[in-house]
């Protein structure tokens, strides 16, 4: 006759494998909730760093104007399925520190409507920790109607900051380079 005891009680076996299998839950659990976080996590880390020519947002220039001067290039970039022409604003030379505003120009070519946006880099890369965005078109979708053009302004600063990294001593150029995506589904 078998007691009450040893049946109801699990073996130590029994134990070892509800153990294991609880941790390998948890570790796939965990690596779930991990790749959903990994895009944000991601865009917080190259935000914080500049890392790939990622560019800060500010509300505006506190740290003030200093004297050497610095060329920004704008650059524009079109996926091959939008019909679209993007005119990039001319380099601009100022000093540092100066709030400038710009302006990209993009055109419709097609004949119908098409929805694009659009991302960003700055190069060099690490020129994008001190390039600071007041106000941009950047990810936001824009829908343009055969033929029509509108302009995109950009409201940017330099960092006064820069001055001081030795990687930046002898750069006098910083490329903003805009490429262009459809978004339409089906669309060409």
């Amino acid at each position: 006759m078998v007691s009450l005891d040893t049946v109801s009680s699990p073996t130590p076996q029994k134990r070892s494998n509800l153990s294991i299998a609880i941790i390998c839950a948890g570790i796939v659990l965990g690596m779930v909730g991990l790749s959903y976080a990994a895009v944000p996590l991601y865009q917080l880390f190259c935000q914080v760093t500049g890392f790939g020519g990622t560019t800060q947002v500010s509300a505006g220039n506190v740290n003030g104007i200093i004297d050497r001067t610095m060329s920004v290039r704008f650059d524009s970039n079109i996926s091959s399925d939008l019909q679209w022409t993007v005119k990039p604003a001319p380099t601009m030379t100022d000093k540092i520190g100066v709030v400038q505003v710009v302006n990209y120009v993009a055109t419709n070519t097609s004949d119908k409507e098409i929805t694009a946006t659009a991302t960003f880099n700055v190069a060099p890369d690490i020129a994008g920790a001190y390039f600071n965005k007041i106000e941009c078109f950047c990810f936001t979708e824009q829908t343009l109607a055969p033929g029509e053009s509108v302009e995109m302004p950009i409201t940017f600063f330099l960092d006064p900051d820069l001055d001081g990294v030795p990687e930046l001593d002898t750069v006098r150029e910083i490329t903003l380079s805009y490429t262009f995506f459809n978004v339409d589904t089906g669309s060409s």
